[in-house]
C-alpha cells in the first residue's frame, strides 16, 4: 500500500483527536515526509539530529510547517544543533543533558519542551532512566527555567506479541499518572509517548496519548 494508505489504515483504527501520530522517518527521504505530510501528517520524528538537520530545510523550501519530535538519544555535544529545530525532545535521561538543553535554549530565548526517556524494562540495550530516577529528574528539571516538562517516553522491548508488553505500557500509565499529580512548577504533563508500529494498539490501551510509527507508514527502512 502507499504511504497515504497506511496512514489512513491507522487513523480508522486510532482516535486522533485523543492520539497523536508521530511519523517516524529514520533512513526514509524528505520526498517520504511531504507525502505523508500530504495527507495530513505534521509531527515528524527523527531519531538522529543530523537527519534533521537535513531534511528540515527541504520541508521549509516545499513551503511545509511540521512539527518536529527528536526521539533518538541525544548526546550533549549535540544539543545546540538540535533545540532550535526541535518542538518536542523525546529522549531527555540525565541532569546533565537538561542542563545542557536549559543553556542552550536560554541563548535562544526559547523554552524547550521535552519528555523524560525511561528504561521501564531495564533493558541494558535501551538508553534511559529507570523507573525510580523519573520523579527526583522530574523535580530538577522543574527548576530551570528554559525547560518545560511534558511527560515521559519510553521504548517497549519488542515481542512478535504486543500483548507480552503491556505490563510494561501499564507500568508506564501508572509512572506518568503519579507525575501529574505532583503538579509540578513550570511542567505541563500532558504526553504519554509509547506504542511503535508492531505494539501501538496495546499501548494506546494502557493510555498512550502519542505514538510513534515508521514502518508501519513507510514500509521497512533503506539503509
Amino acid at each position: 500500500m502507499s504511504i497515504a494508505q497506511n496512514i489512513a489504515e491507522i487513523q480508522k483504527k486510532i482516535d486522533i483527536n485523543k492520539v497523536k501520530l508521530v511519523v517516524v522517518t529514520k533512513n526514509h527521504s524528505a520526498s517520504a515526509i511531504l507525502e505523508a505530510m500530504a495527507s495530513g501528517i505534521i509531527a515528524v520524528g527523527e531519531n538522529r539530529v543530523q537527519e534533521m538537520l537535513t531534511k528540515y530545510p527541504a520541508i521549509q523550501a516545499a513551503g511545509k510547517l511540521a512539527e518536529w519530535h527528536l526521539i533518538g538519544h541525544l548526546q550533549t555535544n549535540k544539543v545546540r544543533q538540535a533545540v532550535p529545530l526541535a518542538d518536542l525532545i523525546h529522549s531527555v535521561d540525565s541532569e546533565r543533558l537538561a542542563i545542557e538543553i536549559d543553556k542552550v535554549a536560554g541563548k535562544l530565548g526559547k523554552r524547550q519542551d521535552v519528555l523524560l526517556q525511561v528504561n521501564i524494562a531495564d533493558e541494558e540495550s535501551k538508553f534511559g532512566i529507570e523507573a525510580g530516577q523519573a520523579l527526583p529528574l522530574a523535580n530538577f528539571i522543574s527548576r530551570l527555567e528554559h525547560i518545560r516538562l511534558c511527560g515521559l517516553m519510553t521504548i517497549a522491548p519488542f515481542s512478535e506479541n504486543p500483548e507480552t508488553v503491556r505490563p510494561v505500557f501499564k507500568e508506564m500509565y501508572r509512572l506518568f499518572s503519579e507525575l501529574k499529580t505532583l503538579k509540578l512548577a513550570n511542567t505541563e504533563i500532558k504526553w504519554l509517548s509509547m506504542g511503535m508500529t508492531n505494539d501501538y494498539m496495546v499501548a494506546i490501551e494502557e493510555g498512550a496519548n502519542l505514538v510513534r510509527i515508521g514502518t508501519g507508514i513507510f514500509g521497512s527502512r533503506q539503509y
